[in-house]
């Protein structure tokens, strides 16, 4: 089958079109611009992209037209040209659901927060225990050398994401993707640009557990009230719980920052975990894991086991850096609770290597919701575990980011210019202790992360 990409640079899109590639399928796929490493993956699949949406791409006629969110819009001519053409179309959600997914096991991560860390330990703990799965993540899973793969077995695990498919279908992506096993675990307010209200997304997911089978599991924390009000509205699949004592997965905290926890299974001891992660909120996706693997039959121990190797993700907290008394952090912070369970994580763990350690945040609110000015008074209040704070305004904020300033919590500055910025960290008068510097943004900051590696590498 002809299929052709249109968007073929997103994350989703482009490891799509690396596994329709690996399907058998003659892919190609155009973008207004193919970035690395996106870019370089694409080129090692031997997929032809174009760059700019030319209707002229689309000649000969390919049997089907797989389109993207972000850009693939009314006025994009590849679209219009589609349109006008009768040519068959589909979200690249739909495709995923329709093409890829029927007839396997699909296990999925859903959630606010913790969906690429939850969906990379979970396809770990599988492959760990030699079920060699089918995944998507949208991140890069450090213990894999891919971020999409076809797998080996009838398992295929992913995340799940509640952003809408595209601009004719404007459901949650994760309705089309049908899971045997269902990670929620957690629900807050997000994507302003989409969902007008909180209720509004339980709706959705509302809709995802109606799809679960009778033979189904969901895996939920039992002390989110949002999580718990969706359940309310009709669970028809087995249900098991983790987080707090009364639940049926229980985690007890063996060092303050969670680099180690014992496992607690319907009050017996499964087993102890030394990791490299941090956080309760990284116990909290692994407990989930942990739970979701079980269901197709892996012996906790042996998940134990895998999650002491897991090494991570890309963006979530990652080292970048250290040198003499700094270390340098890229994390991929898109909301509110994201930087708060971040920034408390990492302030245990700077507390435990040195008592006099100080965290200094550098936040561009980048996501469609934090940009918006949605959520601004939780931003304000999100960065107390933070010693000082940095927030940068981009092109895209409207809203007075010198009010957030003055609100937050801790001693707090403004920057428009990335040049200033880099010079203001890289001058910053010397710490008593360990400095831990995080930059925190959903996107690419301009290119913050070298640029300021490079200075620090040379001062």
């Amino acid at each position: 089958m002809r299929l052709y990409f249109l968007g073929i640079g997103g994350t989703l899109m482009g490891n799509l079109a690396v596994l329709a590639k690996s399907m058998g399928h003659q892919v190609a796929g155009s973008d207004e611009a193919v970035y690395p490493p996106m870019s370089d993956l694409l080129s090692a699949s031997g997929i032809d992209v174009e760059e700019g949406f030319d209707e002229c791409a689309l000649t000969p006629a390919p049997d089907l037209v797989i389109m993207g969110n972000a850009k693939c819009h009314r006025g994009n001519p590849g679209v219009e040209a589609v349109l006008e053409r009768g040519l068959a179309y589909v979200s690249g959600a739909e495709w995923l659901g329709n093409h890829l997914l029927p007839g396997r096991w699909t296990l999925a991560v859903a959630g606010t927060h913790g969906k690429t860390s939850g969906a990379a330990m979970l396809a770990w703990i599988l492959q760990y225990a030699g079920a060699k799965p089918g995944f998507l993540i949208a991140g890069s899973p450090l213990n894999f050398e891919t971020a999409a793969r076809l797998g080996e077995s009838e398992y295929f695990v992913l995340e799940a994401d509640e952003y809408d498919c595209s601009y004719f279908d404007r459901r949650a992506k994760f309705l089309h993707y049908r899971p045997r096993t269902l990670v929620v675990n957690n629900l807050e307010y997000d994507h302003a640009d989409i969902y007008e209200d909180l209720s509004s997304i339980e709706t959705q997911f509302h809709h995802l557990l109606r799809a679960l089978p009778p033979s189904g599991l969901l895996v939920a924390p039992r002390n989110d009230a949002a999580v718990n009000r969706v359940i309310a509205r009709g669970c028809w699949s087995g249900h098991t719980t983790f987080g707090d004592e009364r639940s049926n997965w229980f985690a007890q905290l063996l060092s303050a920052d969670g680099s180690a926890f014992r496992v607690i299974r319907n009050d017996i001891n499964v087993g102890e975990v030394e990791w490299s992660q941090c956080g309760e909120h990284m116990v909290a996706n692994a407990l989930a894991a942990v739970a979701a693997s079980h269901h197709v039959g892996i012996d906790p121990h042996v998940a134990l086991e895998a999650l002491a190797r897991y090494k991570g993700v890309r963006r979530r907290l990652e080292l970048i850096l250290e040198q003499h008394n700094l270390k340098l952090y890229d994390d991929f912070a898109h909301h509110p609770t994201a930087i708060r369970k971040t920034l408390g994580a990492l302030k245990k763990r700077a507390l435990a290597e040195d008592g006099q350690s100080e965290v200094i945040a550098v936040i561009e609110p980048r996501s469609h919701t934090m940009s918006l000015g949605t959520l601004r008074d939780d931003l304000a209040s999100s960065i107390k575990d933070a010693d000082q704070v940095y927030w940068f305004k981009g092109a895209n904020i409207t809203w007075d980011m010198d009010a957030l300033a003055r609100k937050s919590v801790v001693p707090a500055w403004v920057e428009s210019s990335l040049e200033r910025l880099v010079q203001t960290l890289t001058t910053l008068p010397p710490s008593r202790g360990t400095r831990h510097l995080v930059l925190m943004s959903n996107g690419s900051f301009g290119g913050i992360q070298a640029k300021l590696k490079a200075q620090l590498v040379s001062s």
